[in-house]
């Protein structure tokens, strides 16, 4: 372990020594505001929680948490530092988990500032926090699960634009799968049993169960494997890479 914090304290220092980090934290505090008061109609709603704050996160971190994930390999391998970072006494396996450790903290960062949505919403009324905390906690494991497919993509090229749009691509099938519109058409041919296989994959399915408060082992399961298989393709195609 002491690899893996060597190389998260290395990735996460890379962040913030480039104006990404800032960027990322000023965007994404901002797009959250204008989203929960203007689109979510907080005020209107008349309702003390923060519903109307965390409904957009998936879209969100759509295309914002793969901009976070674009550099982890990409850069390395741009730059030629992958062959110094490989010499490290440590297995890929080492190295990938922590450069996703790094990116996910980030990007917690990023969603613990947020904490004055909640102070104000303790303030003008008596919400269930327990809900908002496991919001919160579904929120950025959301974010874990686009960190890791993004470093998938990250691992596949060594041009930030290509790994950015490919992240993208794929993190949006995991959010369309459960999307009404979606599940509509396949309704229209495929049996129930198809349909909510389909809706199971679906990001979006699962983030709306943690928003309600509930904690369930099935997406608890869902969420660490696919965080886990992503990892696990991220240090397959590094090895790949590295053998060509």
């Amino acid at each position: 372990m002491d690899v893996v914090r060597t190389v998260m304290r290395r990735e996460l220092a890379a962040y913030f020594a480039t104006p990404l980090a800032y960027v990322f934290i000023v965007i994404f505090l901002a797009l959250a505001g204008a989203f929960t008061f203007f689109l979510g109609g907080f005020f209107e709603r008349g309702q003390a929680d923060l519903e109307s704050f965390f409904v957009f996160h998936p879209w969100l971190y759509l295309f914002l948490v793969p901009a976070v994930a674009m550099r982890l390999w990409a850069e390395e391998r741009r730059s030629g530092t992958i062959e110094l970072l490989m010499t490290l006494p440590a297995s890929t396996f080492e190295i990938v988990l922590g450069k996703f450790l790094a990116a996910w903290l980030f990007t917690g960062i990023a969603l613990a500032l947020t904490f004055p949505m909640w102070l104000m919403v303790n303030y003008l009324g008596e919400p269930d926090n327990g809900v908002i905390l496991a919001s919160y906690l579904g929120s950025w494991a959301i974010a874990g699960c686009f960190i890791a497919i993004g470093a998938c993509a990250s691992a596949l090229t060594k041009n930030q634009v290509i790994a950015f749009v490919l992240g993208a691509a794929i993190c949006f099938l995991f959010l369309m799968s459960g999307v009404e519109l979606v599940l509509a058409a396949f309704r229209a041919w495929a049996p129930p049993l198809v349909t909510d296989l389909v809706a199971s994959f679906s990001l979006i399915t699962h983030f709306n169960e943690l928003m309600k408060g509930v904690i369930s082992a099935a997406t608890a399961v869902y969420l660490g494997t696919l965080v886990v298989a992503c990892l696990i393709v991220n240090t397959l195609l590094v090895e790949l890479k590295k053998a060509a």
